[in-house]
C-alpha cells in the first residue's frame, strides 16, 4: 500500500502544492495499522492497539 502513495508517475501528474508530504502518509499508514475494529453482534468497537 505504501508504494502506491510514493509511485512517482502520479507524482509528476499532480501539482506539487496538493501532493501529501512523506510524515503524512506515514502517520496515516501507522494509524490504520494500530486501529482495530470489533464486532460485536450490531455494535462496532474501535480500539487503538498502541
Amino acid at each position: 500500500m505504501q508504494k502506491l502513495y510514493f509511485d512517482t508517475s502520479h507524482l509528476e501528474r499532480v501539482d506539487e502544492k496538493l501532493a501529501p508530504r512523506e510524515e503524512t502518509i506515514q502517520f496515516i499508514l501507522d494509524y490504520s495499522k494500530a486501529l482495530s475494529v470489533l464486532n460485536f453482534g450490531k455494535l462496532k468497537f474501535e480500539a487503538l492497539l498502541n
